[in-house]
């Protein structure tokens, strides 16, 4: 979406912040990352305190004009604010700075556009893209004033130049956005497989830069882009593994997390996040040597409840300790161990066998293994268990039928109980006493 120069562009970081806030410098810090990451060159950076946003600039008057004042002294040709600008003080600071300004949502939608490499992954930043965009298609300092007309069925004044963008994004809006539900549809085909076949589905959650990408390689050996970077890798990754006691499973590298994650973001990446939303299991990564690594959970969680994610079963994986003097890997069961916590470096290989045991009691915790006998005429019950993916194997029964091998969570075969004609029944009376810690919670 846009023309980059090879070497960059010269930026003016502006960091906003309200009386009271204590982290100040290090959300500064996050934002030259996040401009680094981008490919700018960060000649100077700004303080702002805005205990109450100016209509007009966002920032103060006298601010703007020290604003404008550096962005002579230090040649710079771009302004980045770590703030969500409003189309109106975006094109006001821009008339009035002479040079182009781009709020943190603008820089967030840059990077993602750097990083796709799917099919799906760019149309979904496309697509993000146009819709902030879209608010923001207003006549620029040359003026939009051409017109078209002299066709048949278009005599007169015609459109202008700004009617026309603004026509042009909404039917290519509509566009992308039939491409990905086709591309939903699929993602969707994929999941309902993998849950015919009973594989659990375990996704790596996490801030962005915590080592989730190192970590899903040094499980998976996949060989998967990593870097010191935010936002390394975007799209996500599927690899299936093998050889654990708890069975096979499929392991999910999603995109990292940020604080005010945009929302466009959110709505776009919607089908990928699903990986995350129909989890059995989040890895939710945590880099340990953070100093706001608490914070960083907490904005985790956040996300995690914008797409839905809130109640999946999480592992947490405090990486990179071997940047911390003394840390050793270990495993703390907190809740009884419903909150488990492993201690690793992913980079360095500690710690990693820790957390396939830990993997292993997780997925194997609430998963109930059992043979069921179907009789011939319950041909609609077998067919209700296949569709919920809860059947593991099967084979032919003495006297006909059928015995099904089940494997699946604890509460997905409790919720079959309550299915319709007599089978949620005849799953109580075969299965009820499996499920009795279940029943008794109700």
């Amino acid at each position: 979406m846009f023309d980059r120069a090879a070497k960059g562009e010269r930026a003016v970081l502006v960091q906003t912040s309200r009386s009271g806030d204590s982290d100040v410098d290090a959300r500064l810090q996050e934002f030259a990352e996040l401009a680094a990451s981008a490919g700018a060159s960060v000649v100077a950076r700004v303080l702002a305190r805005v205990d109450k946003p100016n209509a007009r600039f966002l920032l103060g008057t006298g601010k703007v004009e020290e604003l404008r004042e550096l962005k002579l002294a230090s040649e710079a040709d771009l302004i980045l604010v770590n703030h969500a600008l409003s189309p109106v003080q975006e094109r006001n600071l821009e008339k009035y700075c002479e040079c182009r300004v781009i709020g943190r949502t603008g820089l967030i939608l840059d990077i993602f556009a750097l990083r796709a490499r799917s099919h799906e992954g760019k149309l979904q930043v496309e697509l993000a893209q146009l819709k902030h965009m879209a608010t923001r298609a207003v006549r620029g300092w040359s003026g939009l004033d051409s017109q078209r007309g002299g066709s048949i069925g278009l005599r007169g004044p015609g459109e202008t130049k700004l009617e026309l963008d603004r026509r042009y994004l909404r039917g290519r809006i509509q566009l992308l956005q039939e491409r990905l539900d086709k591309a939903a549809q699929q993602r969707e085909q994929t999941r309902r497989s993998r849950v015919r076949n009973a594989v659990p589905l375990v996704a790596l959650v996490g801030y962005t830069n915590a080592g989730k990408s190192t970590l899903f390689n040094r499980l998976s050996g996949a060989g998967v882009y990593a870097a010191d970077q935010l936002f390394a890798t975007l799209d996500p990754t599927l690899r299936r593994i093998d050889g654990l006691p708890c069975g096979p499973f499929v392991l999910a590298d999603t995109v990292g997390f940020i604080r005010d994650l945009p929302h466009d973001l959110v709505a776009a990446f919607q089908s990928t996040l699903s990986e995350t939303r129909d989890a059995d299991l989040l890895l939710h990564v945590i880099d340990a040597a953070d100093p706001e690594r608490e914070q960083r959970m907490a904005d985790v969680a956040t996300v995690l409840a914008e797409i839905g994610a809130e109640d999946v079963p999480q592992l947490q994986v405090f990486n990179k300790i071997d940047t911390i003097d003394g840390a050793q890997p270990r495993r703390d069961d907190v809740d009884g161990g419903q909150q488990p916590r492993v201690w690793i470096s992913a980079a360095q290989d500690i710690g990693i066998d820790l957390l396939r045991d830990a993997i292993v009691d997780q997925i194997g915790r609430d998963r109930i293994r059992v043979a069921l006998h179907v009789a011939p005429a319950q041909g609609r019950l077998r067919a209700r268990l296949y569709e919920a993916g809860v059947v593991g194997g099967e084979s032919a029964a003495d006297g006909g039928g059928w015995e099904l091998a089940l494997d699946a969570p604890r509460e997905r075969l409790h919720y079959l109980f309550g299915l319709s004609d007599g089978d949620g029944s005849y799953l109580r009376k075969a299965l009820g006493a499996l499920l009795a810690p279940v029943d008794s919670e109700d």
